[in-house]
């Protein structure tokens, strides 16, 4: 596989817990591949526990791994640690930021731990608090900010040096729908400005609107890589949906569903009234069952066309949904993270 057209690349990569003293081994990555193109946003999903916060600290330097092969920005991971985090971002789950400071002090604070110097870091605060929409609360104590001001004020600190490639590990957490869209919108414009972001999260609709490409990992392993339309469509395609009013109506919704499905499988649930399809001609088929169910005198509650989910992605492939709760493996520290260049 050709390194030079991907920012992210890891191959076979291994990572053990539990080695000596008799204690029993555990693979956090057990042979995780990933393969990530620049300039776009990438999603590393999987359900609790599955390996995505090892497979960023492994990648963001912050552990060593046992076997395999990463590479960041063109670098590897493991011969060159120290140049890979003069390429890298990394916020984590929670922002790290210090409320008793400003917006404008916080960025100052980090702009001179990277080394910016005195009036290196001012410049650099004042672009950042432009681009993220936070010039005009840049005076202001965090504590006084939202929750999507100090994520945003995450991110920002996070492109202190301008990273080639940013690691997202579940940004969002916690946040308001309104705060989310902020984050999202932050997301986009970075990428547009040529960044490469290298997202793990555990809301599906926040990748399925971020992400081009997708993996799926579990148990340390990818499973799928692909765009989400293509992982849905793994699944199975379009379905038209009909909920009765009146569940005496069933039979015939059903029979009208069946028709305009060409035979194909119906599924009748009782309980809810609801009786779906797959189907191929979507459009053809709403058409023909709104007729068909208007030229009986059958009223319906909700008719509709439904494509299959990221949570149906996840069923299939790993037999269980993304739990909403945080992952299980150890956070990653973004205080430190973020300190890494200047430790350096």
């Amino acid at each position: 596989m050709s390194t030079s057209a991907y920012a992210v690349l890891a191959e076979r990569v291994v990572k053990r817990y539990g080695a000596g003293k008799g204690a029993e081994e555990k693979y956090a990555l057990d042979g995780f591949d990933l393969a990530v193109r620049p300039g776009t946003v990438h999603g590393l999903l999987g359900p609790n526990g599955a390996g995505k916060t090892t497979a960023v600290r492994v990648l963001a330097t912050l552990l060593r791994f046992d076997a395999g092969r990463a590479e960041v920005a063109g670098l590897d991971v493991a011969r060159e640690p120290y140049r890979v985090r003069s390429r890298i971002g990394l916020a984590g789950q929670y922002a790290a930021v210090d409320e008793v400071l400003t917006g404008r002090q916080n960025l100052e604070m980090f702009g001179r731990l990277f080394h910016l110097g005195g009036a290196g870091a001012r410049r650099r605060a004042g672009e950042l608090l432009e681009r993220f929409g936070l010039a005009d609360s840049a005076g202001k104590g965090v504590r006084e900010y939202s929750g999507g001001m100090r994520r945003r004020l995450d991110l920002a600190a996070s492109m202190i040096l301008a990273p080639a490639v940013l690691f997202l590990d579940e940004p969002t957490t916690g946040l308001d729908p309104r705060s989310r869209g902020e984050v999202w919108d932050s997301v986009r414009a970075l990428v547009a400005d040529g960044t490469t972001v290298l997202l793990t999260t555990q809301y599906l609709d926040e990748a399925d609107r971020l992400a081009s490409r997708i993996t799926v990992i579990d148990r340390g392993r990818a499973l799928v890589d692909d765009s989400p339309d293509r992982l849905k469509d793994r699944v199975g395609g379009d379905r038209i949906e009909v909920v009765a009013a009146e569940p005496a109506d069933l039979p015939a919704v059903a029979e009208a569903v069946e028709r305009a499905a060409g035979g194909g499988l119906v599924v009748t649930e009782a309980a809810e009234r609801r009786v779906h399809a797959q189907v191929s001609d979507r459009v053809a088929a709403l058409t023909d069952v709104a007729r068909a169910l208007q030229d009986a005198g059958i009223t319906v509650e909700d008719i509709g066309l439904r494509r299959p989910s990221l949570d149906d992605v996840f069923l299939r492939l790993t037999g269980r949904g993304a739990d909403a709760a945080s992952d299980t493996e150890t956070d990653t520290d973004t205080d430190t993270t973020k300190g890494l260049e200047a430790a350096a």
